[in-house]
C-alpha cells in the first residue's frame, strides 16, 4: 500500500510539475492588452467607407488618459486627437502604431526592472508580445524574416525568464542577461519599420509644437491682414485719400507762393 502511496504521489508530482513548465513557456490568453485592442478596432472602424472617425475617437477616448496620457505623456493623445479631428485616416494609423510600440518598450523596460518577481514579469512580456501581434503585421510585409526574429526573440525573452518549478521540480533559473538581450534586439528591430528614433515622447512634443506654432502664425496672420494684405482693394482706399489729400495741400501751397510772387 505505501509502494503504491509513493509512487502515485511520485506520479503526481511529475505530471503537475509538467503542466507547470508547459505553461510557463506560452504566452496564453487571457493576457491581452486593452490599448492593442483598441487600436485594432479603431482601424475597423476608419477602414468604413467612409472612415468612421466619430466611432474612433470614441473609442480612442476609452484608453486615452489611464493607458496614454498615465505612462507617456500628453503629447501622444494631443497628436491623435488632432489627427482625428483633421479627418487624417493614415495620420491617426501611423502614430497609433507609434504609441503602441512606446507600449512594448514601457513593458519590458518594466518587467526588466522588477525581473526577479517571476508571476509579474510573465505577465508584462505577454502583454508587450500581445501589443507587438497587433502591428506585427506592419514589420512582415516589409520584412517578412525580421518579423520571425522578433518573435524568436520573445520566445528567448519568455525562457530567460526561468520556471520557479513545483516543489523544486523543474525549477530553472532566470537569465536576466538573456533577457536584455532580446530585449535590446526587439526594441531596435521595431524602430526602422515604424519611424521611431527613440522610445521617449519627443517625436509628439515635435508634432505638438508645430502645429502650436501654426496656429499661432494663422492667429496673427489674421489679425494684420486687415491693413498689411494688399492684395484686397479696399484696403488700399485708406492710403489713397491720405495720399491725394497730401497732393491737394501741396499743389495748394505751390499756387498760393506762385500768386504772391
Amino acid at each position: 500500500m505505501k509502494k503504491i502511496s509513493f509512487g502515485l504521489i511520485t506520479m503526481l508530482v511529475v505530471f503537475f510539475s509538467t503542466q507547470i513548465t508547459g505553461f510557463a513557456y506560452s504566452y496564453g490568453d487571457p493576457n491581452k492588452e486593452k490599448i492593442a485592442d483598441v487600436y485594432e478596432q479603431m482601424v475597423v472602424k476608419l477602414n468604413e467607407s467612409p472612415p468612421n472617425f466619430a466611432d474612433a475617437k470614441a473609442l480612442f477616448e476609452t484608453i486615452r488618459e489611464e493607458e496614454i496620457v498615465l505612462h507617456m505623456g500628453e503629447a501622444p493623445a494631443q497628436v491623435v486627437e488632432k489627427n482625428i479631428a483633421d479627418e487624417d485616416k493614415e495620420a491617426v494609423i501611423s502614430n497609433m502604431q507609434k504609441i503602441l510600440t512606446l507600449n512594448i518598450s514601457r513593458r519590458l523596460e518594466a518587467l526588466e526592472d522588477d525581473f526577479e518577481n517571476y508571476d509579474l514579469t510573465k505577465k508584462l512580456l505577454a502583454k508587450a508580445f500581445a501589443t507587438y501581434k497587433v502591428v506585427s503585421p506592419v514589420v512582415e510585409e516589409k520584412d517578412g524574416e525580421l518579423d520571425q526574429q522578433i518573435r524568436d526573440q520573445f520566445d528567448l525573452a519568455l525562457e530567460s525568464l526561468g520556471n520557479p518549478g513545483l516543489f523544486g521540480v523543474g525549477e530553472k533559473e532566470p537569465n536576466k542577461d538573456q533577457f536584455i538581450e532580446s530585449k535590446t534586439f526587439i526594441l531596435e528591430a521595431i524602430k526602422e519599420p515604424f519611424g521611431i528614433e527613440d522610445y521617449t515622447t519627443g517625436h509628439f512634443v515635435d508634432q505638438v509644437q508645430k502645429a502650436e506654432k501654426a496656429e499661432q502664425n494663422e492667429d496673427k496672420a489674421g489679425s494684420t491682414s486687415n491693413w498689411t494684405d494688399y492684395s484686397n482693394l479696399k484696403n488700399w482706399l485708406p492710403i489713397a485719400i491720405i495720399g491725394l489729400g497730401i497732393i491737394v495741400v501741396i499743389i495748394y501751397f505751390i499756387r498760393k507762393r506762385k500768386r504772391s510772387s
